[in-house]
């Protein structure tokens, strides 16, 4: 008997698979390209729309000039005084620059009084913190004691005194001026002082 030859069932690709090689290709193409397109928009549009934001951003800015009254105030000496020492300088000073405007100037009290505005703001910026007033009782001690040079006197402890009355009254003016020179000075130092311990306390809290 004659045996018919018998096929072998062919299989048929089933649908769930994975890609064809040429269709992967393809489509990994397409997605590459599109990528590169995407990041050369994305350098373009990186690069005009602010050229110089690099070159800005690394160059520091350039500080602005201090003006020469600043430089100046900065190079002066500031020395802080005890209270015992802002009384002795503005004491010491008075004394000294009233012997020699009595060489000098003969003995005007116009003079020493234009000079005693400058040591009284001098003593209330030098003496320290913890001190401030201090420089408002030391002011008028050291007025009084710098005029016993120059004020006018008949001979003798009394006229000595005497005239140290009267120049005091004669001339009080000055020496209002200075004391309340000093003390707005020293006012506006205590009130910056308790301004930063309350910020301090603020930060610490």
């Amino acid at each position: 008997m004659e045996q018919h030859r018998t096929r072998p069932p062919q299989s048929r690709p089933s649908r769930g698979g994975t890609p064809f090689p040429p269709q992967a290709g393809r489509g990994g193409t397409r997605t590459a390209r599109q990528s590169g397109a995407r990041a050369g928009a994305g350098n373009r549009s990186g690069s005009g729309a602010r050229p110089g934001a690099k070159a800005r951003a690394g160059v520091p800015r350039a500080s602005a000039p201090v003006p020469a009254l600043v430089q100046a105030v900065r190079r002066f000496p500031n020395p802080r005084l005890t209270g015992l020492g802002s009384g002795l300088f503005c004491t010491a000073t008075m004394f000294a620059l009233a012997c020699l405007i009595q060489l000098l100037f003969g003995a005007s009290l116009v003079v020493y009084g234009v000079l005693f505005l400058p040591v009284c703001v001098l003593t209330a910026v030098w003496v320290r913190r913890a001190d401030l007033v201090t420089a408002v009782v030391a002011v008028p001690i050291a007025f009084a004691v710098g005029l016993l040079p120059i004020a006018d006197s008949d001979g003798g402890f009394g006229g000595r005194v005497m005239g140290l009355v009267t120049a005091l009254a004669m001339h009080a003016g000055w020496l209002y001026g200075g004391t309340l020179v000093a003390g707005v000075i020293v006012t506006v130092r205590k009130a910056r002082m308790m301004t930063r311990k309350a910020a301090q306390r603020r930060r610490t809290a």
